[in-house]
Protein backbone atom coordinates (compact mmCIF):
# COMPACT_ATOMS: atom_id res chain seq x y z
CA UNK A 1 0.00 0.00 0.00
CA UNK A 2 1.04 3.51 -1.00
CA UNK A 3 1.69 6.17 1.44
CA UNK A 4 -1.52 7.83 -0.70
CA UNK A 5 -3.67 5.37 0.37
CA UNK A 6 -2.26 5.15 4.11
CA UNK A 7 -3.18 9.16 4.16
CA UNK A 8 -6.42 8.20 2.70
CA UNK A 9 -7.23 5.47 5.33
CA UNK A 10 -6.17 7.57 8.24
CA UNK A 11 -8.08 10.35 7.61
CA UNK A 12 -11.60 8.22 6.62
CA UNK A 13 -10.87 6.28 10.49
CA UNK A 14 -10.41 10.02 12.25
CA UNK A 15 -13.53 11.17 10.32
CA UNK A 16 -15.08 7.80 11.46
CA UNK A 17 -14.12 7.70 15.18
CA UNK A 18 -15.00 11.65 15.17
CA UNK A 19 -18.51 10.57 14.07
CA UNK A 20 -18.72 7.45 16.81
CA UNK A 21 -17.26 9.30 19.74
CA UNK A 22 -20.16 12.39 18.78
CA UNK A 23 -22.72 9.07 18.81
CA UNK A 24 -21.82 7.71 21.64
CA UNK A 25 -21.84 11.25 23.68
CA UNK A 26 -25.41 12.02 22.46
CA UNK A 27 -26.05 8.31 23.98
CA UNK A 28 -24.38 9.39 27.24
CA UNK A 29 -26.55 12.31 27.34
CA UNK A 30 -30.08 11.09 26.19
CA UNK A 31 -32.81 10.94 28.44
CA UNK A 32 -31.85 7.66 29.90
CA UNK A 33 -32.40 8.55 33.93
CA UNK A 34 -35.94 7.81 33.85
CA UNK A 35 -37.77 7.24 37.23
CA UNK A 36 -39.16 4.04 37.68
CA UNK A 37 -41.18 5.48 40.46
CA UNK A 38 -42.69 8.18 37.78
CA UNK A 39 -43.95 5.72 35.16
CA UNK A 40 -47.85 4.74 35.10
CA UNK A 41 -47.84 1.37 35.15
CA UNK A 42 -45.18 -1.74 34.88
CA UNK A 43 -45.34 -2.03 31.23
CA UNK A 44 -44.24 1.64 31.11
CA UNK A 45 -41.39 0.27 33.35
CA UNK A 46 -40.75 -2.38 30.85
CA UNK A 47 -40.30 -0.20 27.80
CA UNK A 48 -38.16 1.92 29.77
CA UNK A 49 -35.94 -0.99 30.38
CA UNK A 50 -35.85 -2.35 26.96
CA UNK A 51 -34.94 1.36 25.71
CA UNK A 52 -32.37 1.54 28.30
CA UNK A 53 -30.88 -1.50 27.42
CA UNK A 54 -30.85 -1.26 23.57
CA UNK A 55 -29.20 1.92 24.43
CA UNK A 56 -26.17 0.45 26.30
CA UNK A 57 -25.67 -2.57 23.70
CA UNK A 58 -25.63 0.18 21.31
CA UNK A 59 -23.26 2.40 23.38
CA UNK A 60 -20.59 -0.90 23.53
CA UNK A 61 -20.55 -1.70 20.09
CA UNK A 62 -20.05 2.19 19.32
CA UNK A 63 -16.98 2.15 21.66
CA UNK A 64 -16.41 -1.22 20.95
CA UNK A 65 -15.57 0.30 17.17
CA UNK A 66 -13.54 3.23 18.46
CA UNK A 67 -11.02 0.21 19.87
CA UNK A 68 -11.07 -1.03 16.32
CA UNK A 69 -10.37 2.13 14.76
CA UNK A 70 -7.67 3.41 17.60
CA UNK A 71 -6.12 -0.29 16.74
CA UNK A 72 -5.87 0.27 12.83
CA UNK A 73 -4.39 3.88 13.55
CA UNK A 74 -1.90 2.53 15.74
CA UNK A 75 -1.29 -0.08 13.28
CA UNK A 76 -0.78 2.89 10.03
CA UNK A 77 1.34 4.49 12.31
CA UNK A 78 3.91 1.13 13.03
CA UNK A 79 3.50 0.39 9.34
CA UNK A 80 1.36 -2.50 9.60
CA UNK A 81 -1.88 -1.55 7.91
CA UNK A 82 -3.35 -3.48 5.62
CA UNK A 83 -1.43 -6.98 6.83
CA UNK A 84 -3.14 -9.80 7.96
CA UNK A 85 -2.79 -10.33 11.98
CA UNK A 86 -3.11 -14.05 11.11
CA UNK A 87 -1.04 -15.16 7.84
CA UNK A 88 0.47 -11.88 7.20
CA UNK A 89 -0.73 -11.47 3.94
CA UNK A 90 -1.05 -7.96 2.51
CA UNK A 91 -5.15 -8.04 2.96
CA UNK A 92 -6.63 -7.09 -0.49
CA UNK A 93 -7.27 -2.66 -0.47
CA UNK A 94 -10.96 -3.53 -1.46
CA UNK A 95 -11.97 -5.49 1.59
CA UNK A 96 -10.11 -2.82 3.77
CA UNK A 97 -12.48 -0.03 1.72
CA UNK A 98 -15.15 -1.98 2.90
CA UNK A 99 -13.84 -2.82 6.59
CA UNK A 100 -11.18 -0.34 7.22
CA UNK A 101 -10.68 -1.59 10.78
CA UNK A 102 -10.71 -5.29 9.05
CA UNK A 103 -7.44 -7.04 10.89
CA UNK A 104 -7.90 -10.44 8.83
CA UNK A 105 -7.78 -11.22 5.19
CA UNK A 106 -10.62 -12.38 3.20
CA UNK A 107 -8.91 -15.87 3.36
CA UNK A 108 -7.89 -16.19 7.19
CA UNK A 109 -11.98 -14.35 8.30
CA UNK A 110 -13.73 -17.32 6.40
CA UNK A 111 -11.07 -19.90 8.33
CA UNK A 112 -11.96 -17.94 11.52
CA UNK A 113 -15.93 -18.10 11.04
CA UNK A 114 -15.95 -21.85 9.72
CA UNK A 115 -14.10 -22.58 13.12
CA UNK A 116 -16.63 -20.26 15.19
CA UNK A 117 -19.40 -22.21 13.73
CA UNK A 118 -17.81 -25.56 14.49
CA UNK A 119 -17.39 -24.49 18.33
CA UNK A 120 -21.19 -23.65 17.98
CA UNK A 121 -20.62 -19.51 18.16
Amino acid sequence: MDAAQLKEFRQYLLEKKKEVEERVEQLKNGDIHTNKDDLYDDVDAASVDADHNLLFRIRGREVHLIKKINEALDQIDAGTYGICAECGEEINIERLKARPVAPLCIACKEEQEKMEKRKGR
